[in-house]
């Protein structure tokens, strides 16, 4: 079982056992959903009851909890989902390219380190002798996981 972070509980909302989570994961239509099982601190098995969005916060019930000092005991901690349990058309995880190494016009840059994920954009850490660059996702040409490398488009200046 390889757990995958979608976000943390930073509080609980109401009386009835609701709990406020903040994410940036960028596949919430595929782990928020009735029935899907969480990890609460990588070792509470819980299952969603309930989803909704509520202005920046996902916000979720889970069966057996109806009461708010039920769930209390989960604020402030990290939450997490099986990656078997994630059905994806492409098959794999933005976390899936975290280590492959990235190449413009087939000449080797360096390797992605991270993902930082705004509101507006999403970017690679690409690490290159130890310099880290900051790529936009938008500039990925093509991705070969198996084969452990990644396309970048090339725009003079980008990696040096």
């Amino acid at each position: 079982m390889e757990l995958i972070k979608i976000g943390k509980v930073v509080n609980t909302h109401g009386i009835k056992g609701e709990i406020r989570i903040l994410s940036k994961f960028p596949y919430k239509d595929k782990v928020f959903i009735k029935g899907m099982y969480i990890y609460i601190d990588k070792k509470d098995k819980e299952i969603i009851n309930t989803y909704r969005k509520h202005k920046n916060f996902d916000m979720i019930t889970m069966e057996g909890y109806s009461n708010i000092n039920e769930v209390l005991k989960y604020k402030g901690k990290n939450v997490y989902v099986d990656k078997s349990d994630i059905k994806l058309e492409n098959n794999y995880l933005d976390e899936d390219i975290i280590g492959l190494n990235v190449y413009i016009n087939d000449k080797y840059k360096g390797v992605v380190k991270d993902i930082e994920r705004y509101e507006s954009t999403t970017l690679l850490v690409i690490n290159n002798e130890n310099r880290n660059h900051l790529i936009p996702y938008a500039l990925i040409d093509k991705i070969d996981i198996s084969n452990k490398k990644i396309f970048i488009k090339n725009i003079k200046g980008l990696i040096d």
